[in-house]
């Protein structure tokens, strides 16, 4: 699936609000929760979200290549109300004329991308990380189809070498579906491209 650019930031922004709407949800005994991220609580999940939101956004403005833009904040005793912040914050960056023409340095990456290559990253990681977030709660996240499609793309196209996945690096290496499966959609597969088992997280709602 190609898209245009405005139609790759838009797609963009859907995942990110539908991660604002699900980060919203949680409530005062979530946070500690173990999330789909191994090692991570929900907290320091969404801490990593705001981080990269920040990231992102600085990226966007051509000073990616400073650390301090990447780093998870101190203080996440608000954690919903950090990430409403840096969910605008990035949002903003993005929408600003030209942006998405631009060259991203993305450190954790490993370099500097195009900024459509880079939107593209942002967009698989927020639907990954919207249902890492719903998945944590036992919701279900609410992505259209053509979201779904375009961060599947970019799934697909993330080199799936296992000595390029696993600790240390940005993806965690691919997971096959299960033999009894009976086939998956966009969203499953991206999961499980980034190294989800979705079948372990169940949905309650």
């Amino acid at each position: 699936m190609t898209l245009s650019e405005a139609d790759l930031v838009e797609a963009d922004r859907m995942a990110v609000r539908e991660a604002v709407r699900v980060v919203d949800l949680a409530g005062e005994d979530d946070w500690e929760r173990d999330s789909p991220c191994a090692g991570w609580t929900l907290r320091r999940l969404v801490a990593h979200m705001t981080a990269q939101h920040h990231g992102f956004a600085a990226a966007a403005r051509g000073e990616g290549q400073d650390a301090a833009h990447w780093r998870e904040p101190r203080d996440m005793s608000e954690p919903a109300k950090a990430h409403r912040a840096a969910a605008a914050a990035v949002l903003a960056a993005f929408a600003e004329p030209g942006a998405v023409e631009w060259e991203f340095a993305l450190p954790e990456l490993g370099g500097g991308f195009p900024g459509r290559r880079a939107v593209g990253f942002h967009l698989v990681d927020y639907v990954v990380h919207a249902w890492d977030v719903a998945a944590t709660l036992g919701l279900r996240v609410r992505l259209p189809d053509d979201v779904l499609g375009a961060a599947l793309a970019v799934a697909r196209r993330v080199p799936a070498d296992p000595a390029l996945r696993g600790p240390g690096s940005a993806f965690a290496p691919v997971v096959r579906a299960p033999e009894q499966a009976a086939g998956s959609g966009p969203l499953e597969e991206t999961l499980r491209l980034l190294g989800r088992r979705p079948e372990q997280w169940p949905v309650h709602e």
